[in-house]
């Protein structure tokens, strides 16, 4: 039998099993941050999104009268009148009868004609002027006549999400439409627009109004009325509403 010599076998080199684990641990990182950003994508307004979009701000409009705007009561002011002190009865013996002074509360008639604009201590004013409506309708001629405009703050920076409400009458017509600034940026980022009050240039004598509230619901303005006109060249009532403090 030839002698042969047993060679011993070559040692595997083993890597350490600390990169087993960090490499588990990257790949579990890899899929967590996958499933995140892909919920972030599906769902950026979640509340694990720390860099959620701005809000958009809504534009709506009703069509009837709704309670959610109180108007201002009219002017009264309270009088006192002080009723004629009861007279002593002659008795077989004196009773007393305690005076009573009843307060009574009058009510100024309203006065009678064509409302008028009036300065007040109100927070904000208003500017009305007259243009054509092709500068931002173009497409649509003479065959719309509608009210659209902007609210500034004091420093004349745009006012975003504040009430504007139009009310009164048109050519026999109720009106009574509520829009928010900022929701039509054609005038500007705090435009806010009035669309297709009649389908040509109608003219009108203050039946119109306009007011601006702030988001919880107080009057800034008084009721700002204005004119319309059966004029292609005035077919399109701008209104600047200013915060002056």
């Amino acid at each position: 039998m030839d002698n042969f010599e047993l060679k011993p076998e070559p040692k595997v080199k083993r890597k350490p099993v600390i990169w087993n684990i960090l490499t588990i641990l990257v790949m579990l990182l890899v899929i967590y941050l996958a499933y995140y950003f892909t919920a972030i994508f599906i769902n950026p307004n979640g509340a694990y999104n720390p860099f959620p979009p701005a809000p958009l701000p809504t534009l709506f409009r009703t069509s009837t009268p709704t309670p959610t705007i109180i108007p201002q009561p009219a002017t009264w002011t309270p009088t006192q009148t002080n009723s004629p002190l009861p007279t002593r009865t002659k008795a077989p013996t004196w009773t007393s009868v305690p005076l009573l002074i009843t307060p009574t509360l009058t009510l100024e008639p309203a006065a009678s004609g064509t409302p008028t604009v009036t300065p007040t201590a109100m927070p904000a004013s208003a500017e009305i002027n007259y243009q054509a409506s092709t500068t931002l309708h173009p497409d649509l001629a003479c065959n719309w006549m509608g009210a659209g405009g902007k609210v500034l703050d004091a420093t004349n920076k745009p006012l975003l999400f504040q009430t504007v409400q139009m009310g009164g009458s048109l050519n026999g017509t109720t009106i009574n439409n509520i829009v928010l600034s900022g929701g039509n940026p054609a005038y500007g980022t705090s435009g806010f627009e009035f669309d297709k009050l009649a389908a040509k240039p109608i003219a009108s004598t203050n039946t119109l109004w306009v007011q601006l509230f702030d988001n919880n619901g107080k009057p800034l303005t008084d009721k700002v009325y204005f004119d319309t006109f059966d004029d292609c060249a005035k077919n399109l009532v701008m209104i600047v509403f200013t915060k002056t403090r």
